[in-house]
């Protein structure tokens, strides 16, 4: 029998990872610092992979994956375009960024607590996002 915890934790996860990539993508082609773009790369690809892993995760619970909140990827497209429009540099790329790792972070946290019943692999899996946000979060502190 599937726990309605761990399938609302695994989709709560999935919807994050799809943001953090949609965030990603949507900030990449602004970016000059040839590292900060490679960095930027590499976590969106971390973010893939764990997102691929949390589908099967889904599917072995018999259960769909789930988008991010419209309101939540529209006020972000908001956020970013208005402040890129004042200030086009990779440092507020960088606070962008950061912001959303932030956001992320406190949201898994709070899923990990709302969700307590739910098995030790999904809690695992988003173990591995939050450390996914906390080292893109580390990794920017010099462009900020």
């Amino acid at each position: 029998m599937t726990n309605s915890d761990t399938v609302r934790l695994l989709q709560e996860c999935d919807a994050g990872a799809k943001m953090a990539v949609a965030s990603i993508d949507e900030i990449l082609e602004r970016v000059s610092d040839r590292n900060m773009k490679e960095l930027l790369q590499e976590s969106k690809n971390h973010h893939e992979k764990l997102k691929d892993e949390i589908c099967c995760a889904l599917s072995e619970h018999g259960s769909q994956e789930k988008e991010p909140a419209p309101v939540a990827r529209g006020m972000s497209w908001i956020k970013t375009n208005m402040k890129m429009s004042m200030d086009n540099s990779d440092a507020t790329v960088a606070d962008l960024i950061t912001d959303g790792c932030n956001m992320g972070i406190k949201s898994l946290h709070r899923y990990l607590n709302q969700y307590e019943a739910a098995d030790s692999p999904s809690k695992k899996l988003c173990g591995k996002l939050v450390s996914i946000e906390e080292e893109l979060c580390r990794d920017l502190r010099s462009y900020l």
